[in-house]
């Protein structure tokens, strides 16, 4: 006879060996996004098998590395111009497919803008509730995610039999793609093509400095800059630094930068090893994609701007000479 404490290892041993996870690998066929290794971390966090669907139009090369990550069972591969520009239209029935054939307990993906738009599509289907932007794993069936703009951390109980779970890649550390050697195989065939949407082109902006999400160092400007001129200032300094550049969104709604730069919580998530905020007052909006920054410096001119408090180094100074300044010395 087992003992009680033994009975209920047994069964959580037992329940773990049952558990399977699907992860949705973004990717542009060629390589990785970073954010897929960091939803790779949350897979393993949750336990049990883990799989890996990659689908695109040449993704052979992206399948192959994400196959060398260690702790990687399979990864299933979807080829076909159906999945061209990677429309939540068409990977939302292959998703479906490949749950009703191979029945896991949990389906991840990034929460970014394909995730955001594919998987609350996956749970309707499926009759779940989706569990989005999680910052944390428990267990199986519990994680942490943020509400009310970040101020309040939720931790919550799953009921569902399938978990669809959107994963915020700044939470989790990035998986390493080696030590592993998954088997690749196809996915469930079908036809995926939609009359619903059609993918007709699309201009990928190009930039010398770090990619936003993933920069270490990151120098993000607000409406106290004035103008789109003036965030040249932002520009000389993160060239010092080889970071990125953000902004908040009082500056990208005034037309000083485009908004693929914008940080918040309409905008991007990023915790940076360093974030410089040159005026910017501190909107809970914006906190909240920022506020993880392991180290935060903020330049403002108003000593009761919301900023400081968050932040870890404080300058109450004019922008227009402070950061010319500080650029001038580094």
């Amino acid at each position: 006879m087992f003992s009680p404490s033994a009975r209920h290892l047994l069964y959580s041993t037992q329940l773990r060996r049952l558990q399977s996870t699907l992860v949705i690998a973004e990717h542009n066929n060629e390589a990785l996004s970073a954010v897929t290794q960091n939803t790779l971390s949350a897979a393993k966090k949750i336990g049990g098998d883990i799989s890996v669907l990659v689908a695109g139009t040449k993704c052979g090369p992206a399948a192959e590395k994400i196959a060398k990550a260690g702790g990687v069972s399979k990864v299933l591969v979807a080829e076909s111009e159906a999945f061209k520009g990677f429309t939540a239209e068409s990977l939302t029935p292959l998703i479906l497919a490949t749950q009703k054939q191979f029945n896991f307990t949990h389906i991840l993906a990034p929460a970014t803008a394909i995730g955001k738009a594919v998987l609350p599509r996956v749970a309707a289907k499926l009759d779940v509730s989706p569990i989005t932007d999680i910052i944390g794993v428990k267990d199986a069936n519990t994680f942490v995610r943020t509400i009310y703009a970040g101020n309040a951390v939720l931790t919550l109980e799953a009921k569902d039999a399938i978990k669809v779970i959107t994963v915020r890649g700044t939470a989790f550390p990035p998986d390493s793609l080696e030590g592993g050697s998954a088997a690749v195989e196809k996915a469930p065939e079908g036809d995926y093509k939609t009359d619903l949407v059609q993918w007709v082109s699309q201009e990928l902006s190009k930039s010398d400095r770090p990619e936003l999400t993933s920069a270490k160092n990151i120098v993000s400007g607000g409406r106290g800059l004035k103008s789109g001129d003036n965030f040249k200032l932002l520009y000389d300094l993160a060239d010092k630094l080889n970071a990125a550049v953000g902004a908040s969104r009082a500056a990208v709604d005034a037309g000083f930068v485009p908004n693929d730069l914008q940080i918040g919580q309409t905008g991007k998530i990023v915790a940076p090893d360093l974030y410089i905020a040159v005026g910017i007052s501190g909107a809970i909006q914006h906190l909240a994609g920022m506020k993880d920054s392991k180290t935060i410096v903020a330049i403002n001119k108003d000593p009761e701007a919301p900023i400081f408090q968050v932040s870890d180094y404080g300058l109450v100074a004019d922008l227009f000479k402070a950061v010319p300044e500080l650029t001038g010395k580094l």
